[in-house]
């Protein structure tokens, strides 16, 4: 079974596509890449068709991930097939839980930062798009500190989908 991981910030061409190529990379170097699948989205769909932000592909590419990207915007139809979705600030957050047609499926919405312990109450993930190239090299760090909690999480996530398999 494929757990399924989808990153959303507002236009997806700088957050959550960064977020989308360090987690996948996480998932590889853990070796879990044919168990889970990572995306992203938006929640508008100003940017659909676009690449991503140039200074997201050139701090991604300068850190040595992957960049390749197609901008989306999120469908509540999605939900069902959607193990996480991951909100970049609370504003997606509320945004996302607000698609949500039950509440099994808004109880999926998580903000990223809160896989990180050292974040505090300080859960937003900026929005680099209006500064300049240092907004979306603190967006990487905050990034890169809450992939390993939310790494841990899908694993355990796994585990049990692993135990349930070997108990039928």
């Amino acid at each position: 079974m494929t757990y399924r991981v989808c990153f959303v910030c507002t236009g997806n061409i700088c957050r959550s596509p960064m977020a989308e190529h360090v987690f996948r990379a996480r998932v590889e170097e853990a070796g879990l890449g044919g168990a889970v699948e990572v995306d992203s989205a938006g929640t508008d769909g100003w940017h659909e068709g676009d690449g991503a932000d140039p200074r997201t592909v050139a701090v991604l590419e300068e850190y040595g991930y992957t960049s390749a990207h197609t901008a989306r915007r999120f469908s509540a139809s999605w939900f069902s097939g959607l193990d996480l979705v991951i909100a970049l600030d609370e504003g997606h957050l509320r945004e996302l839980r607000r698609l949500a047609r039950t509440p099994d499926e808004a109880a999926k919405v998580h903000l990223l930062r809160s896989y990180d312990p050292a974040a505090g109450d300080a859960l937003d993930v900026p929005d680099p798009y209006y500064g300049g190239r240092e907004g979306f090299e603190h967006c990487l760090e905050m990034v890169e500190a809450a992939s390993e909690g939310l790494l841990a999480t899908v694993r355990a996530a796994l585990r049990g989908d692993e135990l349930k398999e070997r108990t039928l």
